[in-house]
């Protein structure tokens, strides 16, 4: 019997295993993608690190390389946004996951040409207003996660529960979730698919420079912080550049000092050049649990098999 059968994240997707990985900048390139789909979960395309032109020959690529269904995450805040949803109709992308900022702004237009649109959200405010917006589902991310991340540091545990209670649309969950067991929580919260960041960021498909997996490997419990709260919100490895941003904030810096402190291509610099001391080091809270690199099918087979022992164990 297939445990997935009638789980609405892999009908709205047409995959195995209601697993998406997460679009991560600097991580989430055609290899990353494709190896994720074709070990039957959904893989997704980082959009927010690529220039226009760059998204379409990882798109290129990653058709070459699976026959699966694979998406494009893209951030609504991306500045040339027009170019990217061009050649997202150019290529034919039948998913496109958005993320940081309004879906109402572009949902309408992705869905008119008969693409699925799912949001990623932090809260069950925004969870209502994507639902509105005519989004096919919901990512619900709680306060662990890596990246990019909500103001009100709303966890995991207590984010999925809400946001189910407060949409009908699927839910996926994300924040914290790295295994089997993650999995099969999130879904006793009433999440119908996971999304996974930071453990397939260090699979040996991620683009990000070795230097970053082998830190992320080596990160213990309390190694990572939200931080730019003013600014961005987003979870960071501690480093030189961590410490910079903490000695600002004391001090009262103000929204455009933290932004110049911040520049353009920290995060750049950081994950996909290896700079682990100047370089912004985005992470979520469970990369402590991580300790090795692996292939992305490896990760899927020990996620679902996990998924599966856990289910046995619960029904003892």
């Amino acid at each position: 019997m297939n445990l997935f059968e009638s789980n609405r994240i892999c009908q709205l997707f047409s995959i195995q295993y209601p697993i998406i990985q997460a679009g991560m900048v600097w991580c989430s390139g055609w290899r990353l993608a494709s190896s994720v789909s074709n070990a039957g979960g959904l893989g997704l395309l980082g959009a927010g690190s690529m220039y226009p032109e760059v998204l379409r020959e990882h798109i290129t690529k990653c058709k070459a390389a699976t026959s699966k269904p694979f998406g494009v995450n893209i951030p609504l805040l991306y500045p040339d946004i027009d170019k990217l949803m061009q050649i997202i109709a150019e290529e034919n992308v039948k998913i496109v996951f958005t993320s940081a900022g309004n879906p109402a702004t572009w949902t309408k237009h992705l869905k008119d040409r008969g693409t699925t649109v799912v949001h990623v959200v932090s809260s069950v405010k925004f969870a209502k207003k994507a639902e509105q917006a005519g989004v096919d589902a919901v990512v619900a991310e709680g306060f662990e996660a890596g990246g990019h991340n909500g103001r009100e540091e709303t966890t995991t545990f207590v984010l999925i529960p809400m946001v189910r209670d407060a949409i009908s649309i699927p839910l996926i969950a994300a924040g914290g979730i790295a295994d089997g067991r993650g999995m099969l929580a999130a879904e006793s919260l009433g999440a119908e698919g996971v999304q996974v960041g930071s453990r397939f960021a260090v699979t040996t498909e991620s683009s990000a420079h070795d230097n970053f997996k082998q830190r992320v490997v080596a990160a213990a419990e309390g190694d990572t912080m939200l931080t730019l709260k003013q600014l961005t919100p987003v979870r960071l490895i501690k480093n030189d550049f961590f410490r910079q941003v903490q000695l600002a904030e004391a001090r009262g810096a103000t929204i455009q000092e933290l932004s110049d402190l911040l520049g353009s291509r920290r995060a750049k610099r950081g994950i996909f050049e290896g700079d682990l001391e100047e370089g912004e080091l985005e992470i979520g809270q469970v990369s402590a649990a991580i300790r090795k690199i692996e292939s992305a099918s490896d990760v899927m087979k020990e996620i679902v098999e996990g998924y599966i022992s856990a289910r046995k164990r619960l029904a003892v």
